[in-house]
């Protein structure tokens, strides 16, 4: 027969039999994210030059983008021809074999965009911003900068960056450059008023291969409306 302290021994049982059949609680195992790879050496900070230019931080520049070098689209182009595909926001520079070397620049904002065959005119080493009419119409207070008084000073604030590559067209000047000063936020998108805009890495390197006089071509757009253009 069971008594009041058999019930009692029994039902300590249960309770530690309850205690160690119990099914455990799941534990999230969340998945450790994956780190952006980290970007060349060759985007480090360059410190030989007259004004400072950081490094590219980790992560802020899509892998897509970076110099590198691939097969020529254009193999057919004479070395030293400089093709630019807007609307992939990519820059080549024809090299010798069917080769290329590949940048990815930000273009120009629709409204301000250009295309056609210029032809490079010459280089500049940390130009001035000689502010154009037509932008100072649309920013009147980039008006201390316009031509009439002399421009804005090299350096880390000129939206023209390290070098600058001068395009002219049937002898004229387009109005329209390649040049340096790009945040890499910006790479691949269209935030300029029609200008070619890189790394200050990628413009230097740009820049000593350059060949005087060369064909630049600027493929026209088949894409739709894009974004302002931050000057």
């Amino acid at each position: 027969m069971l008594n009041r302290r058999h019930f009692v021994a029994l039902g300590g049982m249960g309770l530690l039999a309850a205690c160690t059949t119990a099914p455990e609680p799941e534990v999230s195992m969340a998945v450790p994210a994956v780190p952006p790879p980290p970007v060349p050496d060759f985007y480090a900070a360059v410190t030989d030059e007259p004004y400072p230019i950081p490094a590219i931080e980790r992560g802020t520049l899509d892998p897509r983008l970076w110099r590198q070098e691939v097969d020529n689209p254009w193999p057919d182009k004479a070395y030293g021809t400089i093709i630019i595909d807007p609307d992939a926001a990519l820059l080549y520079f024809s090299e010798k074999d069917g080769r290329a070397t590949r940048y990815g620049v930000a273009v120009g904002a629709t409204g301000f965009s250009w295309s056609g065959t210029a032809r490079l005119q010459f280089r500049r080493k940390w130009p001035r911003w000689n502010v154009p009419a037509e932008t100072i119409a649309r920013k009147p207070e980039l008006e201390p900068y316009s031509v009439a008084n002399g421009g804005m000073d090299p350096g880390p604030e000129n939206p023209m960056g390290s070098r600058a590559l001068y395009l002219f067209e049937n002898g004229v000047d387009t109005l329209y450059r390649i040049h340096g000063g790009a945040d890499a936020l910006h790479l691949g998108k269209a935030v300029s008023s029609g200008c070619i805009r890189m790394l200050d890495q990628d413009v230097i390197h740009l820049y000593e291969v350059a060949v005087h006089g060369c064909d630049v071509i600027v493929l026209p757009s088949l894409t739709g409306p894009q974004t302002n253009a931050l000057y």
